[in-house]
């Protein structure tokens, strides 16, 4: 049969599944609804940089320029970055600009028969069955639709984009009776860089949220207006968020990203010595996120302005909700161009939003809410099938149930990038794009249906386990290694990638550690391309 492979969407997880995939010999066809490559790094406001050093935000086996200065770049850096990446590597040619996936529909099989399949696809292989993917996709110019055919589809859709998540309010309280203009975070973000400047300039700004995104927004209103109009936030719980990446100089990566570190956590799957060592070994871990937090508020002034978190910074990274604060944030706080208020509920008037314990109102021109995403419902929302997007109508602070993060076990011939975090992205979604690469090509066996909807049980517990509220997210931080040593594992390669036993117990893992992994599978020829 065919072995026609489609990609839906160019962010970095798309670009990366299209390297890869080529460097097996396939030849993908990729879709991007936008006009350019870049994902949700094409929609970020001015002042947005990335939250990794560049080092540990890179590609194992395409370094920054070395014209590239900062140890943080920005949005338009980090762009550049990326396009110079498919340039590259090449991966413009197989890419349909303006092409909008409207949904996917798996046709040629029967719900009956997908039901009694004890191996995912019926058979655990990529390819072999008689269904088909159908994919339809709109041209956004001209708004025509074309019905597309694979055999395997990679959905690299993100969930940062698509499907705001707006909070809900009573009838008569809400955005309707509010005389300003109301707008998410996303659509904020969305705005050429010179057309939110001018909606921001001259306003009284409201954002609803702490989070990375409300920060960075509200540091640009900041900016923007000074003290003569200053934003608020309105937050409802406190995140631990940092200045930079590092304790007292030392990289959170010895703290948090090294094996020793995942030794002091419990792990899915972990055999009895691995789960009495991380038991026994419990004290340290709350030490660690002790000294983090001690150091937090001995560099900050977190009590002065009310914002320290009543939950533990392990927590905090568990459930992948910490960051960096924008840069002069306290600055702006102590000038009074920044207002930050808690509130557990808060309701629209004519002038603005009414907060409990207040009687006036936050008077208001704008109100924006950095509230996050329903990313399950953007992932659901993409199949066609009412059983498929039943599979993703997940219980509230559930995870996407996916085997290895990245397959659904009764979905058959699809696999889905970019639903996983980690504590850099990157080359988290650059080994798994390896993974779907070699189980294309038939060097990875999948186990049955029932033991793949086992193990991703095991996941979500394990992450229940020490996140404070994960709010659905896939976040596999406090043990991303032991996540990355079972893809290497899968693809047969040695997950220890240190050169010595002392940096493989005690140095922090990043993309470098994993340059050559995917050569072990083959010749590599002088465009850098494996063949088989």
């Amino acid at each position: 049969m065919e072995k026609r492979v489609a990609i839906i969407g160019t962010g970095i997880s798309g670009l990366l599944a299209c390297k890869y995939v080529v460097q097996l010999g396939y030849n993908p066809i990729v879709y991007e609804a936008d006009e350019g490559i870049g994902g949700v790094w094409r929609h970020t406001i001015g002042s947005t940089k990335l939250q990794n050093s560049k080092q540990t935000y890179q590609f194992s086996d395409f370094p920054w320029d070395s014209s590239v200065k900062e140890d943080r770049p920005d949005n338009k850096q980090v762009l550049d970055y990326l396009n110079s990446y498919a340039q590259h590597f090449s991966i413009v040619p197989y890419i349909r600009f303006n092409s909008k996936v409207i949904d996917i529909d798996y046709v040629g099989e029967s719900n009956e028969e997908m039901k009694s399949w004890e191996l995912w696809s019926g058979n655990g292989i990529p390819f072999g069955s008689k269904g088909k993917w159908h994919i339809t996709v709109q041209d956004t110019k001209n708004f025509s639709t074309e019905v597309h055919k694979a055999e395997f589809v990679i959905l690299c859709i993100g969930k940062y984009s698509g499907f705001p998540n707006f909070p809900e309010f009573p009838l008569g309280k809400g955005p309707e009776i509010f005389k300003g203009k109301v707008m998410h975070s996303m659509e904020f973000s969305s705005l050429d860089n010179k057309f939110a400047a001018e909606m921001i300039k001259n306003k009284r700004v409201t954002v609803v949220g702490s989070g990375k995104s409300g920060l960075d927004i509200a540091a640009e209103c900041a900016d923007a207006n000074g003290v003569t109009r200053p934003c608020t936030i309105i937050y409802r719980n406190a995140h631990w968020f940092l200045l930079e990446f590092s304790i007292w100089s030392i990289s959170i990566g010895y703290f948090y990203y090294s094996r020793f570190a995942e030794l002091l956590v419990h792990k899915p799957g972990e055999n009895f010595f691995l789960f009495l060592l991380a038991t026994l070994l419990t004290p340290l871990r709350w030490a660690i996120s002790k000294l983090v937090e001690t150091y937090l508020k001995w560099k900050l002034p977190l009590k002065e302005y009310g914002i320290v978190p009543n939950h533990s910074f392990h927590q905090e990274l568990s459930a992948c909700q910490f960051g960096l604060f924008p840069d002069f944030f306290f600055d702006k706080l102590k000038e009074g161009s920044i207002r930050i208020k808690k509130s557990q509920s808060l309701s629209f008037c004519n002038e603005g939003l009414i907060v409990d314990g207040d009687a006036k109102p936050i008077e208001s021109d704008l109100v924006i809410f950095a509230t996050g995403y329903k990313g399950d419902q953007k992932l659901r929302s993409i199949f066609k099938s009412p059983i498929f997007q039943k599979y993703f109508s997940m219980p509230e602070k559930s995870s996407v149930p996916l085997y290895r993060h990245i397959i659904h076990p009764r979905i058959p011939q699809v696999a889905m990038i970019g639903y996983t975090e980690s504590i850099s992205n990157v080359f988290t979604n650059e080994i798994g794009c390896q993974w779907v690469a070699q189980f294309l090509d038939g060097n990875i066996e999948l186990p049955s249906i029932k033991e793949m909807e086992k193990n991703v049980k095991l996941w979500e517990e394990n992450m229940k386990q020490y996140a404070r509220d994960n709010f659905g997210r896939t976040c596999i931080v406090s043990c991303g290694i032991w996540y990355t040593d079972q893809l290497c594992k899968d693809m047969k390669c040695n997950p220890k990638r240190k050169k010595n036993h002392f940096a493989e117990l005690f140095e922090p893992y990043g993309p470098s550690d994993y340059t050559d992994l995917f050569q072990q599978h083959g010749a590599t020829n002088n465009n850098g391309l494996v063949r088989k």
